[in-house]
């Protein structure tokens, strides 16, 4: 409903009836598709100090990263680097892939390209490329953002 009206960019009555009817009509199209986590569960402790280290974690990568960037653009002599990268992955689910997948991507150093689920594997075209090496290339990439999701920390001792 907050859409409907942010788009329509008119708040009256009508425009608020029109915006539940259009929810409500949405929510009974996608309620088939099966039960679904409330938003509440985010407030369970464990999650939500998760979720807020996750956040705070992305917000620093995305501006260091955007700093490092127009640092570039305005010195564009500096070395550039770029290229595919490989880095393991600790996620095996559909949510943990798209969560590190989303949030990685967002940072403007690299940008997910392709996931190899058998091989645990995620390929990333990198704007400076990480040392060689996985383990490098994941703890510069990957790795910050797969520390807060289930099977993260375990995975992430068993490699060292």
């Amino acid at each position: 409903m907050i859409v409907w009206i942010l788009l329509t960019w008119t708040v009256t009555l009508e425009q608020y009836l029109f915006g539940v009817g259009v929810s409500l009509a949405v929510a009974l199209a996608l309620a088939p598709l099966g039960p679904v986590i409330g938003p509440w569960a985010l407030l369970s402790p464990g999650r939500l100090w998760r979720t807020l280290a996750l956040l705070a974690t992305s917000l620093r990568r995305i501006a260091t990263a955007n700093v490092r960037l127009a640092a570039r653009i305005w010195a564009p002599s500096r070395p550039l680097r770029s290229g595919m990268v490989i880095t393991p992955t600790t996620q095996r689910t559909v949510f943990g892939l798209t969560v590190v997948g989303l949030v990685t991507s967002v940072v403007v150093d690299t940008q997910l390209v392709d996931v190899d689920r058998r091989r645990r594997q995620l390929q990333y075209h990198a704007v400076a490329v990480p040392r060689p090496g996985e383990q490098n290339a994941r703890a510069q990439i990957n790795g910050p953002v797969e520390r807060f999701l289930p099977g993260g920390r375990q995975e992430k001792e068993e490699h060292s």
